[in-house]
């Protein structure tokens, strides 16, 4: 069927220095794996038993034992990352002046419903402010995204961006429950998961969904078998409650926070159980907290529409554009691309022999569209790819491997495995097969590249063995605030209006908006010095910027 092709008009752009392309790729690779749980199984499916994810009553952390109120932090010099946190090239760094990163454990409840029973340990990372004690403000505690990234591995990376506010904030990060060092979750060993990315998205028969759907129920079978003790307890909410605890262990009347892309949901569900006890904050790269899985999804879809259109626009205006001089040409000759794909994976120079599929290759073109820093990886994958002598889809591989958390020797981070397990903890919304196929035409009309494979991914939790918390995250906050929101025009992974619809959850006189005009997924890390400045003189000096402010 001939379906007329919708173009979302182009986002203004701002040339700016962006965050190295090393750590976009640890804190920006999560966003396309729809972060939603969903899923029923069709018919003739055996729904397996469930258990319900743990809410818990503890709302303060007089409710604690003093045994984790008391306790105190054993920092020391950080050791290397774990393959589930990513590889050794994160390796912390000293920032400017000399100040080295450290790291520590803290001890959480498993079961906040539970506090003097089982507990987890939560990987901490630091580095102390570089002022004098008296212009010190407090713990300045980071959340980069996912859900699933390693803020243990993420916050080094972009270290030197923050040098600023390193000047009166302890910079602290952690890996959430559930991720890297925190009882990071796996769900298969790395044979396993190359062959679950590697296999077809878009199932195109009955057959093919009977396959789709057999996987989706091993990787589950593997997660709840290596990980089902804590499962029921890797909720948003959990999460937050840890980081009251930590808020508190660290020695901050207030929570100061800076929350990027999941990490803006984790910060509203934190404004939300503890709206007096929330400082400055700032959430860039918002998601929308109100709308149902398939609406994000679907948003989703759009975003990266619209970041593809941008790029592609820019490609055409070049003269080696190897998909054409034509925006809308390119674009047909990037879906025939990805046509072929699926019946001929494309040969790389990967050393254990895998080939480009059509799923890895729409991880890889979507991670290259997180920022304009990445473009020119897609533009260098696409041409080694569409070579008609000798194509070639490493390029191409490397960033879809970048999308999935594969280490370059092979292993895998915890990545995607925790994504899903946090995000199917979290949403209690299950689609079934059937309802996944009546979405296909909506999101096809958002992207024809991108949204055959996200409405398929709306089964993601079709086998969960956890029933998830609520259909969405309850962010309102009266009392909290000022909240400090940036939303980005061209951003793919977090659409902009989702700035407009955490405002408003939030309620009344809690957020402050500033839309940043321009391309990628964060823009603090942009390096727009319009952006940067008001975040600063916010966060450093408690300047709140007027409500509607924009960046260009």
């Amino acid at each position: 069927m001939t379906r007329t092709r919708r173009r979302p008009r182009r986002a203004a752009t701002a040339g700016a220095r962006a965050a190295t392309a090393r750590a976009l790729a640890v804190a920006l690779a999560t966003a396309l794996a729809v972060p939603a749980c969903t899923a029923s199984p069709g018919a003739g499916t055996r729904v397996p038993r469930v258990v319900p994810a743990a809410g818990g009553d503890a709302r303060d952390t007089g409710d604690l034992p003093r045994s984790l109120t008391g306790q105190s932090l054993d920092w020391a010099p950080c050791p290397e990352p774990e393959p589930a946190q990513g590889d050794d090239q994160m390796t912390p760094s000293p920032l400017p002046g000399g100040a080295a990163w450290e790291c520590a454990t803290m001890t959480a409840p498993l079961d906040y419903a539970d506090p003097e029973g089982d507990t987890i340990g939560i990987a901490l990372i630091r580095a102390r402010a570089q002022g004098g004690r008296e212009d010190r403000i407090g713990s300045l505690v980071f959340n980069f995204g996912g859900p699933g990234g390693s803020g243990v591995v993420t916050l080094p990376a972009f270290g030197q961006d923050y040098a600023r506010l390193h000047e009166r904030f302890d910079l602290v990060s952690f890996d959430p429950r559930g991720v890297g060092g925190s009882e990071g979750v796996s769900c298969l060993d790395a044979e396993g998961l190359d062959a679950y990315f590697a296999a077809d998205q878009v199932p195109s028969g009955e057959e093919q969904v009977r396959r789709l759907t057999d996987r989706l129920k091993e990787f589950a079978d593997g997660c709840r078998a290596s990980a089902g003790h804590l499962l029921p307890h890797l909720t948003t909410t959990a999460t937050a409650r840890d980081m009251d605890l930590m808020r508190h262990v660290l020695g901050d009347e207030e929570l100061y926070y800076f929350g990027v892309s999941y990490g803006t949901e984790l910060g509203g569900v934190y404004a939300h159980l503890f709206p007096r006890r929330v400082g400055r904050a700032v959430f860039d790269a918002v998601v929308d907290p109100t709308g149902t899985t398939e609406d994000g999804a679907t948003g989703q879809a759009e975003g990266f529409q619209l970041a593809l259109g941008n790029y592609l626009e820019r490609c055409a205006e070049g003269e080696d554009c190897p998909l054409g001089g034509d925006e809308d040409e390119a674009e047909d000759r990037l879906a025939a691309f990805l046509d072929r794909l699926r019946e001929r994976p494309l040969r790389t120079q990967d050393p254990d022999g895998r080939r480009l599929t059509q799923s890895l290759a729409w991880g890889g073109i979507a991670q290259a569209l997180y920022s304009e820093d990445f473009w020119p990886y897609l533009t260098q994958g696409l041409e080694d790819a569409l070579d008609r002598e000798h194509p070639d889809g490493t390029v191409l591989l490397a960033l879809g491997d970048s999308m999935n958390g594969r280490n370059p020797d092979g292993t895998y981070t915890t990545l995607q495995s925790s994504l899903t397990a946090i995000s199917c903890a979290d949403s209690s919304e299950r689609y079934r097969v059937r309802e996944a196929r009546e979405a296909l035409d909506d999101f096809e009309d958002a992207s024809e590249i991108f949204g055959p494979p996200m409405a398929w991914g709306l089964l993601n939790c079709t086998h969960w063995p956890v029933r998830g918390q609520r259909e969405h995250p309850d962010v309102h906050a009266e009392g909290a605030g000022p909240v400090l929101l940036i939303g980005t025009t061209g951003d793919p992974a977090t659409p902009y209006q989702g700035t407009r619809n955490m405002k408003e959850a939030l309620g009344e006189g809690v957020g402050v908006e500033l839309t940043y005009e321009g391309e990628g997924h964060g823009a603090y890390n942009s390096g727009n010095a319009c952006v940067r400045s008001a975040v600063d003189r916010y966060l450093l000096r408690g300047d709140v910027p007027e409500d509607g402010t924009t960046c260009d």
